[in-house]
């Protein structure tokens, strides 16, 4: 009797070790993965392109000298911020102008003269209304040569010129003690309210830019602060050193950039609202894209359509729904129906 009860024993725990273990085979391994949150979010389609700093060509202010002389001062070097008003270098008349300066003062003198001789030799019918006529001629002649000189400046020694406009100092063509002729370009000065970026695109992708877009830019180097602009310009070119097409993008007004600062930019082509899920959730096997979504502690493998793509998300269209939870991380290694445990970063 004792030996049938422990065989009894022995045939009862056999069959519970083969049940164990044919759980144990069917339920698999557990694969270890991190997971991501599908949600859904206005995401830009953008275009990510590099340029640089310059100024406005419509703002850039011309400073001529008004008459040939010395440069007798230069109080401004080039990339120099300067105020409106702010002295920028003084000139002094060359000989030359003084002496034509002089020249149209006697000849205004000489005219006078003889107007006044010819209108009192009219009164005394010694002299035609045509001789006065053309004396008055000759004085209105006079004196708008010496206007113009004194408009020059040449009736000052020498001339202090100033800036136009608040800016930056571009192209200083003079040094103090060049000599030079009159309406020399002395210098450039832009608007340090009115400043470009001059960014290159690649030319497939210039179709798809227009006029009005809204562009972020940051410099490349350093850690200043993002600043916004809008695409002005698309010009119609392949520029030949660099195979790209420059886009010209105005920046928002104030914006304390030096002239020359390189900048990486994101032109914002469209937003839309979409199902979005990391990067790195996205898998392709050659034919269609897809993504492992996790519940109840399984794995299933869910076909998707991708979109736009920014800042580490991606725009899919699936059977997903905010709030899933997809594999980002040891998702290479799944199959549709494993069981998987969370981890947690």
């Amino acid at each position: 009797m004792t030996c049938i009860r422990f065989l009894r024993s022995l045939i009862i725990m056999g069959l519970l070790c083969i049940t164990f273990d044919v759980r144990a085979e069917a339920s698999g391994p557990v694969a270890l993965v991190e997971t991501g949150v599908v949600s859904k979010q206005n995401l830009a389609e953008t275009i990510r392109t590099f340029g640089i700093v310059d100024a406005h060509p419509d703002q850039v202010h011309v400073v001529s000298l008004p008459y040939g002389g010395l440069i007798d001062k230069v109080w401004v070097s080039t990339g120099q911020r300067v105020s409106a008003g702010d002295r920028l270098l003084s000139v002094v008349a060359s000989p030359d102008g003084r002496r034509q300066f002089q020249q149209a003062q006697d000849a205004l003198t000489l005219a006078e003269r003889e107007l006044a001789r010819q209108r009192r030799l009219r009164k005394q019918n010694l002299a035609s209304n045509a001789d006065v006529e053309k004396a008055s001629a000759a004085d209105r002649d006079a004196r708008a040569a010496l206007a113009s000189l004194s408009a020059q400046g040449l009736v000052d020694e020498a001339r202090t010129l100033t800036a136009p406009v608040s800016g930056i100092v571009e192209n200083l063509a003079v040094k103090q003690g060049d000599r030079v002729p009159g309406d020399t370009a002395a210098l450039l000065v832009a608007s340090n309210d009115h400043l470009v970026a001059r960014l290159g695109v690649e030319p497939e992708n210039v179709p798809r830019i227009v006029p009005g877009m809204n562009v972020q830019l940051s410099p490349v180097f350093g850690d200043a602060r993002p600043i916004g602009g809008v695409v002005r310009e698309v010009h119609g070119m392949i520029d030949p050193s660099t195979h790209l097409v420059e886009v010209l993008v105005d920046l928002d007004v104030g914006t304390d950039l030096a002239l020359g600062v390189r900048v990486a930019g994101r032109i914002n082509l469209k937003v839309q609202d979409a199902v979005v899920v990391p990067r790195s959730a996205v898998l392709d096997d050659g034919k269609q894209a897809y993504v492992f979504v996790v519940s109840d502690s399984i794995a299933h493998r869910i076909v998707v359509t991708t979109g736009i793509e920014a800042d580490g998300v991606v725009a899919v269209q699936g059977t997903l729904a905010p709030g899933d939870h997809v594999v980002t991380l040891g998702n290479y290694e799944l199959e549709d129906g494993m069981p998987v445990r969370e981890n947690t970063p």
